[in-house]
């Protein structure tokens, strides 16, 4: 969708969570229709799914409290935990004769900013269904505290992604928030100092998608729309830097669709390089080179570049890219690309959604001018955030490594995101490749309680603790990722 105008709002009120029951079983019944008819998932599995049910059962006897960690590569992943544990958890604790009691249902911790592109109506839903949000590029103490809460006195137990984002990928286990691992010990003394008993785990749960038929010809031609957006079949001719010869487990034609994809990651490369240099007088490493070998025309050349090349420059691409928008919002560049990422998002609302002006509609019309230009160009800035964040898991080997239809399919959409930002449309509406699998894994319990000797004891030692358990769960997460 082309840009439109953006003005400025009042301030982001909390959305405070009010579990309605009947709510939660209708829809967890509609839960099949929609994924049939709302997302290209034709089947769910799950495996160590009694793993849960044990958990449950220990939940509401009042011998544990625990959240459930669940990997984060689609904005489809919270709808197919919801259908493992309305559907399938059920159906297995059946079979094994096993006790539960429906419905099987979680609290969870959501971005605030989802209600701002999905619409109020799902911070309704999601505040019924018993879910708290939280602002990520700040500390949410409202959030927090409500998150809190929930953990240790909810109705059921609380799940949230310890990546704090989508990250495209289903192999690739991002760096993990600490803020689950701060929240978990937070539980334990809660329990604790309210002379409670329960024992606190975290469940790291994987989830990966599987298609059911390989979709290469839906990729081909995605590969050629995109091509014919960025027009590089006619300034770049030639095959990609690997020979089909170099990539095994690819069928000729399978490699040769993987060198167009190299090629169009190289040109975009080049391109925004090219963007940064001339409009935001950004120095980037590698850039010379390119000029040096750019044609009369001024078209970027074709410069076969290795995979640890492509990753260097863009990193450095993306860096750049967030400098242009922290250099508006007076931000320094601490932390890493997604943390990065999460204050610039919360400066850009703090200029479009004001917490200082208690009354728009009070303004006179030059203050409101003057306060709709400011977040204006607070959403022009956010655009670079934005298009980081499409390509902040982008590696330049994880196709080649592992080169199967859903590694290409992936790094392919994620191209695709940053073509439609660039073009002005809307990245949430993604092509439809072909049908898929969600495999969701759940791994074994990791426990917090045993852990809160060593956090306790003083403060040096409780930032230790909350490390070790955050460390602790990525390798988790990323040990059921690489088995899947």
């Amino acid at each position: 969708m082309p840009h439109q105008t953006v003005r400025a709002q009042p301030s982001l009120e909390f959305i405070p969570p009010a579990l309605n029951p009947s709510l939660v079983r209708i829809v967890q019944w509609l839960l099949p229709t929609w994924i049939h008819w709302q997302t290209e998932i034709a089947d769910v599995q799950g495996e160590n799914v009694e793993i849960l049910l044990d958990l449950y059962e220990q939940f509401r006897a009042g011998k544990t409290r625990f959240l459930i960690a669940f990997r984060h590569p689609s904005a489809n992943d919270p709808i197919c935990l919801a259908y493992l544990l309305s559907h399938i958890a059920p159906k297995v604790a059946r079979q094994r004769q096993m006790s539960f009691k429906a419905p099987l249902h979680t609290h969870f911790i959501y971005d605030r900013g989802i209600p701002l592109w999905a619409g109020s109506i799902m911070g309704w839903l999601y505040s019924q269904l018993g879910g708290t949000p939280i602002l990520r590029g700040k500390v949410d103490r409202q959030g927090l505290r409500s998150a809190r809460d929930l953990f240790v006195n909810g109705k059921f137990p609380l799940a949230a992604s310890p990546e704090g984002a989508t990250n495209g990928h289903s192999e690739i286990v991002s760096p993990l928030e600490p803020g689950l691992a701060q929240m978990s010990f937070w539980c334990v003394e809660d329990l604790l100092k309210a002379g409670r008993s329960e024992q606190v785990c975290i469940v790291p749960v994987d989830i990966q998608y599987r298609y059911i038929t390989p979709p290469w010809q839906a990729l081909e031609q995605l590969m050629g729309e995109m091509e014919a957006d960025s027009g590089i079949a006619e300034k770049i001719k030639g095959g990609g830097r690997e020979s089909a010869a170099e990539i095994s487990g690819l069928s000729g034609s399978e490699a040769q669709l993987y060198q167009r994809l190299y090629q169009m990651g190289e040109y975009l490369l080049s391109v925004m390089e090219q963007f940064y240099s001339r409009f935001y007088h950004q120095s980037l490493p590698g850039l010379k080179a390119v000029e040096e070998a750019t044609n009369p025309a001024n078209e970027p050349a074709k410069i076969p570049l290795s995979h640890e090349e492509f990753a260097a420059r863009l990193n450095a691409l993306l860096d750049v890219a967030l400098t242009v928008a922290e250099q508006y919002f007076n931000l320094s560049p601490k932390g890493s690309l997604i943390d990065r990422c999460r204050r610039l998002e919360q400066a850009g609302w703090d200029y479009i959604y004001r917490e200082d002006i208690k009354q728009l509609e009070a303004l006179s019309p030059l203050e409101r001018g003057l306060a709709d230009r400011v977040a204006e160009e607070a959403d022009l800035r956010v655009w670079h955030m934005r298009l980081v964040e499409s390509f902040v898991a982008v590696t330049g080997h994880y196709v080649l490594e592992k080169p199967t239809v859903e590694r290409f399919a992936e790094t392919s959409l994620l191209m695709w995101d940053v073509i439609a930002r660039i073009k002005g449309g809307n990245p949430f509406d993604r092509p439809k490749l072909g049908k898929q699998r969600a495999q969701l894994k759940v791994g074994q319990p990791i426990s917090v309680s045993d852990r809160w000797e060593a956090y306790h004891s003083n403060r040096r030692a409780a930032k230790q603790a909350v490390a070790d358990l955050t460390q602790d769960l990525q390798a988790a997460l990323e040990g059921m990722s690489t088995q899947a």
